[in-house]
C-alpha cells in the first residue's frame, strides 16, 4: 500500500511555483491527496503543504523540488511516523491529563516517551497511562544546575520531535530554547498579549474583562512571546471572582493545548518572523 508523506515547501515567491511543484508530483505519478497554499505578499515568502501518495524517494523528491524551486528554499519531506514527543508539568493535572486521556484514545499520532516534572506530585495520574514519570527536583540547586539536570534527563530520551509545557511553572533559559528550538510548545493561561506573567486570571479581573482565554506558542527568549499556535476564548460577567475564572480558565487551557499539539504532529504549522502559518 502507497504511504502517505507531507511535503512542506517556504520559499521566496515567484510565478508558478504551484505549477512546477504540482508537474513534479505528476511526473513521479504521486497522487496529491491535499495541497494548501499561501502567499504572504508582506515578506514575499511562499508557503505549500501537500499530502501526497505513491512509490516516493525522499531524497530525490526532495533534489528535483530544491533544483525547481528558488534558491534557499526550505523543503522538508516527511515519512510517516509517530513523533516523540516528551510532556513536562508541575503540579496542575488539568492539562496533562487531557492529553494523556486524548493519546490513550488515540487521538495522537504521537509516542509520548515521558513525562518529566520538577515534583513527583503528578506520578500517580501519569503511572495511570503507562507512560514513564521523571522527577527532576529543583530543591537544593540553582537554576542553572536544575536545569543542567533536565536536560541531561531530555538527552536520554534521544530524538524528540516536541516537548509540550503542559503547565511546567519554570522560565526556561536561552541554552534550553536553542538546544530544542521551535520545538517546545506551551500554553498560557491568558489571551496574549494580553495579561502576561505572574496571576495573569487576577490582572484580568482587576480590568474587569468580558472574555478570558488562553494561548498555546512556541518558546522563544522572550517571556510569553513566541510564535502563536492557537488561541481560544470563553464569556465571563461581573459575577466571575478571579478564582472562578481561573476554574473557567483551564478548560479553554487544555483545549488550546491539545489543539496545537495536533497542528504541530500533522505538520500543519510553518514558523516565520515570530509568526505561524497553519493549515
Amino acid at each position: 500500500m502507497n504511504q502517505q508523506y507531507r511535503v512542506l515547501i517556504h520559499c521566496n515567491d515567484e510565478k508558478g511555483l504551484v505549477y512546477k511543484v504540482s508537474s513534479i508530483f505528476f511526473h513521479r505519478q504521486l497522487n496529491i491527496i491535499s495541497n494548501n497554499e499561501f502567499v504572504d505578499k508582506a515578506q514575499n515568502k511562499f508557503f505549500m503543504r501537500s499530502v501526497v501518495a505513491g512509490e516516493i524517494d525522499s531524497a530525490a523528491l526532495q533534489n528535483e523540488l530544491a533544483a525547481a524551486l528558488p534558491s534557499h528554499a526550505h523543503i522538508d519531506v516527511i515519512a510517516p511516523r509517530k513523533k516523540r514527543i516528551v510532556l513536562m508539568a508541575t503540579k496542575e493535572s488539568h492539562a496533562l491529563g487531557d492529553i494523556l486521556i486524548r493519546y490513550e484514545a488515540g487521538e495522537l499520532d504521537a509516542q509520548i516517551v515521558g513525562v518529566v516534572s520538577n515534583y513527583d506530585l503528578l506520578e500517580s495520574l501519569v503511572s495511570k497511562f503507562d507512560i514513564p514519570f521523571y522527577t527532576v527536583s529543583h530543591e537544593g540547586c540553582d537554576r542553572d544546575e536544575h536545569e543542567r539536570r533536565v536536560l541531561s534527563q531530555l538527552a536520554s530520551f534521544g530524538e524528540i520531535d516536541y516537548i509540550v509545557l503542559a503547565k511546567y511553572m519554570r522560565i526556561l533559559t536561552p541554552r534550553f530554547v536553542e538546544a530544542y528550538e521551535d520545538k517546545i510548545i506551551n500554553i498560557h493561561h491568558s489571551f496574549l498579549p494580553a495579561f502576561i506573567g505572574a496571576n495573569p486570571y487576577k490582572q484580568a479581573y482587576e480590568r474587569g474583562v468580558k472574555i478570558i482565554g488562553a494561548t498555546a506558542h512556541f518558546v522563544n527568549n522572550n517571556l510569553d512571546e513566541g510564535p502563536i499556535i492557537a488561541q481560544d476564548v470563553i464569556h465571563v460577567n461581573h459575577a466571575y471572582g478571579w478564582e472562578d475564572m481561573q476554574r473557567a480558565g483551564r478548560d479553554v487551557e487544555k483545549i488550546v493545548l491539545s489543539r496545537a499539539l495536533k497542528l504541530a504532529l500533522e505538520d500543519r504549522i510553518f514558523v516565520h518572523a515570530n509568526k505561524t502559518i497553519i493549515f
